[in-house]
């Protein structure tokens, strides 16, 4: 717009004609805002604030006399203060780019001075320091000027040739070289332990490998004969199971058939016993049984007739004992006869031989002689039975009790 400036943020506007600026200055500062400005009667000059490079290369002497070529670097600008930027408007508005010359010889003039009480030793092992006492010397000299300076350093110091620096380096050189040569051969060494020992791990390893794969291999091999040995075991078992299987079925036959031999043998070994058993009972049926019923038959005719031989004789006992007695025992050879021809027709079968036939005929005469003592038994004398046995008292072999006749008087 026609009248209103405004200033770019690096720079500063300077507007002379009119009314000055503060403290007499010839003309007003204005910096990052707009202003306006009369034309005609107001001029306008810009004063850059960017930041400027001024290059140092000066030939100094040191304290020793050894001439060194130094070479340095200053970053300075304008300051942003109003007083800095007139000061520095009277002095650089016309002509700006003399600014970094002039900066330039000032800093090379502190230089010269300060390397002048110096050694080569302090400026090359303390260029720091060196930088330091040149910026502060510059520091008022600057700001008289309106400038800042942002950085100064040292770039490099040359004997111009002469060794100095060399030599004073050559030591430290040879040291450092020598660092370096043990270092390398530390670290050849160190290479060539750590190739030995590569090489050892590796000849383990290849060693232990070798091991591994024969160890593994003499398992296999291991492994595999047992495997043969099992398998061989395994088909032998096999053969001998099916060798016994094979007899076993081989014996089955004969075996089976002495089993079923047996089992006849033992039905008919038990038919024959139950055959013997049911032929001793059609014996015991067919011949015991009617010699029993015979000889039952047999003892009850004895016994009747000498229950009558009994009754005779107690009918003849008052007259004659004697004679009665005597008739009795003549009578029994008659009543075992009779007691042998009933026991002749019985058929009676005598299974134990002549054993059988001495008891049979033990028999007949215990019978024979029973019959005898029961008529003895009976006979009574004149109403008394004798031997002194009670008349009243005898009884019959049946077991009845009879009373005794009583002969009456004539």
């Amino acid at each position: 717009m026609l009248g209103i400036r405004v200033p770019d943020p690096d720079e500063a506007m300077l507007i002379s004609g009119g009314k000055g600026g503060a403290d007499g200055a010839p003309f007003r500062v204005v910096v990052g805002n707009r202003k306006f400005v009369m034309p005609f009667i107001n001029s306008v000059s810009y004063l850059t604030l960017a930041m400027q490079e001024a290059q140092v290369a000066e030939r100094c002497v040191t304290n020793q006399g050894i001439e060194i070529v130094a070479k340095a670097v200053c970053a300075f600008k304008v300051a942003a203060d109003e007083q800095s930027i007139i000061n520095a408007g009277q002095r650089f508005l016309s002509d700006q780019q003399q600014m970094p010359n002039l900066v330039g010889q000032i800093f090379a003039g502190h230089l010269r001075s300060i390397i002048g009480s110096m050694t080569v030793e302090d400026i090359v092992r303390n260029r720091q320091a060196l930088a330091t006492e040149v910026l502060d010397a510059s520091k008022e000299e600057m700001g008289r000027l309106g400038l800042l300076v942002d950085s100064f350093q040292i770039q490099s110091i040359d004997d111009s040739g002469q060794g100095y620096i060399a030599a004073m380096a050559a030591p430290n050189i040879a040291a450092v070289q020598r660092e370096a040569a043990i270092a390398q051969a530390r670290a050849d060494q160190a290479a060539a332990e750590a190739k030995q020992e590569s090489l050892r791990q590796q000849a383990q390893y290849e060693r232990e490998t070798a091991i591994a794969r024969a160890k593994n291999e003499a398992e296999v091999n291991k492994a595999t004969a047992d495997a043969d040995r099992t398998s061989a075991i395994a088909n032998a078992e096999a053969k001998q199971q099916v060798a016994q299987a094979q007899a076993q079925a081989d014996q089955a036959g004969p075996l089976a058939e002495a089993e079923a031999q047996r089992a006849v043998f033992q039905a008919r070994t038990a038919a024959a016993t139950k055959q013997a058993e049911l032929r001793e009972q059609e014996l015991v049926s067919e011949r015991v049984k009617p010699a029993q019923a015979d000889a039952e038959s047999t003892r009850i005719r004895a016994q009747a007739e000498a229950e009558a031989t009994r009754l005779q004789a107690a009918a003849a006992a008052s007259n004659d004992r004697v004679a009665l007695e005597r008739m009795i025992i003549e009578q029994l050879p008659s009543l075992v006869n009779n007691a042998g021809t009933s026991l002749a027709r019985a058929n009676v079968t005598v299974l134990n031989g002549s054993d059988g036939l001495s008891q049979v005929a033990a028999g007949l005469v215990t019978q024979a002689l029973a019959i005898y003592n029961e008529a003895r038994a009976g006979l009574v004398t004149n109403g008394r039975p004798v031997d002194g046995a009670a008349a009243d008292t005898a009884a019959p072999a049946d077991g009845t009790r009879e009373t005794p006749a009583r002969k009456e008087p004539m």
